[in-house]
């Protein structure tokens, strides 16, 4: 019986898990009982930024790592305890996601804690710090907090949860209120992975640091989002069915909630809203569709439909919406999928008359893009 991926999964790691062996992988010898084998170092980064990366499964005839990494997928080669093994790179300075495929089984490195936030997770990840530090590493600079929202959503009618990033100082209470930055993530994410993978949080306290951006509240949803009563949207597209929910939560719910909890500066010209992938197409579709909330619009590697069907009341008055736009800006990798359809977006908008920055990056569909992303956009942000 074939098992769904998740559960299957969740099966392969308690199998592969550092320091546990059964009777049919454990090494000749050792089977009936016996100390435990000594638990794996996956991955081991090294000096020279190569990275060893190690999977005990003694029974499987095939394993591979792939991810972020440049190269597509490796194999491993195992040893006589039963190890697989391969050393790769060297890598530049990055934060890399990957996954090990085991006898065609995708799972997350049982040896690694350090897990991407994903609806399903099966990716770990690793670090290579730059020298100097990198935008998105940790540095000896004034931290911000990243902190969980739960709430009662009467959209969706289920508890929702987000996470909210306040800049340095701002939990010693005062006066100072702030603008607030929606961050919105892609459909293989969740709402954790803006602060926990994409580093969202440092970038933010470098640039505040350096003096590129002003201060600012950062609200990262949950974009996966559906009605308590499926029945009645089962008419609509699939991507209906996510955008339409995600914004009734998120207007209706969460941004009224955030900004009766946090000392949030109200009003349009202090609210600004941005995305990826599937985030950057809710951010251009809500943002747009709703500039007496936001002034600030932008959007990465986005999933944006036909914007004759989605955007067409901007072209309507253009001049108007010009007015309206303090930044509407969005980004793609050359070597992106979705490229086609911003660059769709870009033409539009010009046959429009409608003012917007388009920028074409280098990369594909992937975070080192996206984090560069966010450090370009955000010091546009609030007439900084």
């Amino acid at each position: 019986m074939k098992m769904p991926n998740f559960i299957g999964s969740l099966l392969a790691l308690c199998l592969l898990a550092p320091g546990v062996v059964s009777a049919q992988n454990a090494p000749a010898g050792r089977r009936g009982g016996g100390a435990r084998p000594p638990a794996l170092v996956s991955p081991e980064v090294h000096p020279d930024r190569t990275v060893t990366f190690r999977v005990r499964a003694a029974s499987a005839t095939n394993v591979t790592v792939a991810g972020e990494m440049p190269g597509g997928a490796k194999p491993l080669t195992k040893n006589e305890q039963g190890i697989w093994s391969a050393t790769l790179g060297p890598f530049e300075p990055n934060i890399y996601s990957y996954s090990v495929t085991v006898d065609g089984l995708r799972i997350a490195d049982a040896a690694n804690p350090k897990l991407k936030p994903e609806p399903a997770p099966v990716s770990s990840y690793f670090q290579i710090r730059g020298e100097p530090p990198l935008l998105h590493d940790r540095q000896d600079v004034p931290h911000g907090v990243v902190g969980l929202v739960e709430y009662d959503s009467k959209a969706l009618g289920k508890v929702r949860s987000a996470r909210v990033y306040t800049p340095p100082g701002y939990e010693q209470g005062g006066p100072q209120r702030y603008p607030v930055l929606y961050l919105l993530h892609g459909s293989g994410d969740n709402e954790a992975t803006w602060s926990e993978f994409g580093h969202a949080n440092l970038i933010l306290d470098n640039l505040l640091a350096q003096k590129k951006i002003k201060p600012m509240i950062v609200v990262m949803p949950d974009g996966h989002a559906a009605y308590a009563q499926p029945p009645a949207t089962n008419s609509a597209p699939a991507g209906g069915r996510m955008v339409q929910p995600f914004e009734r939560d998120f207007l209706g719910d969460l941004l009224p909630l955030v900004e009766h909890n946090y000392r949030i500066e109200g009003g349009r010209e202090n609210r600004a809203i941005v995305g990826l992938s599937m985030g950057g197409g809710q951010a251009l579709g809500v943002g747009l569709n709703h500039l007496e909330l936001f002034a600030w619009v932008g959007g990465m590697s986005s999933a944006v439909g036909d914007p004759n069907t989605t955007l067409a009341d901007l072209a309507k008055d253009p001049e108007a919406t010009n007015k309206q736009l303090h930044l509407l800006w969005f980004a793609c990798g050359k070597a992106d999928s979705l490229m086609a359809r911003n660059q769709d977006l870009d033409a539009w908008l010009l046959k429009n008359n409608l003012k917007h920055t388009f920028i074409q990056t280098e990369g594909g569909h992937a975070w080192p893009v996206w984090r560069n992303n966010l450090a370009q956009f955000t010091p546009l942000l609030f007439g900084n």
